[in-house]
Formats: structure tokens, sequence, C-alpha cells
């Protein structure tokens, strides 16, 4: 049949009309994953007695299982057992599904930023009169920061890739849409190219933000 690249260009405005949706799941995911990572990191930081091990096993398990089971798991497999979760639209599952996931893997580069800052910057901190608190807010966190963005970054662009997954449990994003195209047209290569672009588009924007963000946050240090 050859390749049709008029019809990849027109399938493109079409596409675009459901990256609202990618991207809304993933600012979601990118918003509570964060808040997760920060109180698992914080855990294992100070070594809380009991919490310290329960967030070692959730990291060890979200780290070691796929996130496409995780998915099915808490869209197919939580209704099963707990009926409350029978209404649980496809959107919302994605959504925590993509939380849980990735809290896992930015847990552990926030804890590592965290314990990369030298202690003597906790120890003056608490010597002026800081809790330990206030120390972590405004000092220790904010460096941490520094360390930790580029890591955060990409497993938000990580995330973005990652929303595609959604299409399997009926969520309308951009992947399930280029999959009934393709299915109607079958001009699949046309279809899954159009959306590599898109994703690939969306990525270097972001990639740009990083690197405009880790040299805002690194003027401070250059000499």
């Amino acid at each position: 049949m050859g390749f049709d690249f008029t019809y990849m260009i027109e399938l493109l405005p079409i596409l675009f009309k459901y990256l609202g949706t990618t991207m809304e799941m993933a600012l979601w995911g990118l918003l509570f994953s964060l808040a997760l990572a920060l109180v698992l990191a914080n855990l294992r930081v100070f070594k809380v007695p009991v919490f310290d091990q329960l967030s070692q096993l959730y990291i060890s398990f979200f780290r070691g299982t796929p996130l496409l089971v995780q998915l099915f798991l808490l869209y197919y497999g939580l209704p099963q057992v707990f009926p409350i979760f029978v209404g649980l639209d496809a959107f919302s599952a994605a959504v925590i599904g993509l939380t849980l996931h990735f809290a896992a893997y930015m847990a552990e580069s926030i804890r590592a930023a965290i314990i990369g800052i030298d202690r003597s910057q906790m120890e003056a901190s608490l010597s002026i009169g800081m809790t330990t608190s206030q120390a972590m807010r405004r000092i220790i966190l904010p460096q941490a920061t520094r360390v930790a963005l580029p890591s955060l970054m990409n497993y938000f662009i990580d995330m973005i890739k990652s929303t595609s997954l959604a299409f399997t449990l009926g969520v309308a994003e951009i992947m399930a849409k280029a999959q009934m195209e393709a299915s109607s047209s079958f001009k699949f290569f046309e279809a899954f190219l159009a959306v590599a672009l898109i994703y690939w588009g969306v990525v270097v924007i972001l990639t740009r933000v990083q690197i405009w963000a880790e040299e805002k946050l690194n003027k401070a240090y250059v000499r």
C-alpha cells in the first residue's frame, strides 16, 4: 500500500484533541506521586520504625512489577476483592496506577538527594534553634530539589509516555484514538508514527524546560 504521508498529516489534528487527556493524567500523576514520594523518602531517611520497613516493601513491589500488571490489578482485580472499587472509572484507575508506580521511583531519587546533603547542614540548622521539620523545609529540601530535579523530570517524561497504557483500560486518550483510527483505515504505520511524533514533540519541549530549570537552580553554585 505504501506510506500515506497525507493521511498522517491529516490525522495529527485529530490526535492533538486527545493530548489534553494524556497530559491531564500525567500532571495529576506527577502531583500525587511527588506528594507520596516525599512521605516515603522521609520515612526512609529518618528510619521511622515499622513505617520504614513498610515503605521499603512498597517500593520493592512497585519497582519490581510491570506498570501494566499494576493497572490491571487496580482496575480489574480490586473490584473483585473489594466491592467498594466497583465504581472506579478507568481514568481514575490510570492516575492511581501512575501515582503508585512512579512514587516508588521518585521516593528513592528524593531519598538519595536528601542523604547527599552534608550532615553539617542539618546540624547547623538545629544549632540555631530550628526544628527538624523547619530545617528540612527551609534548608535541606531546597538543596535536595536541585540534585533530584534531573531524575524527577526524567520520571515525569517516562510517566507521560506510560499514559499510553491507559488505553488498555478504555481511557480515550491519544493512543486509544490512534488505535481506533488505524483499525478503521488499516494504516497502522502512519497512525502510530503520528502518535510517536506527538510524544516526541512533548518530550523535546519538556527537555528544554528541564535544562532551563537546572540552569536556574544551579546559578547560585556557578563560580
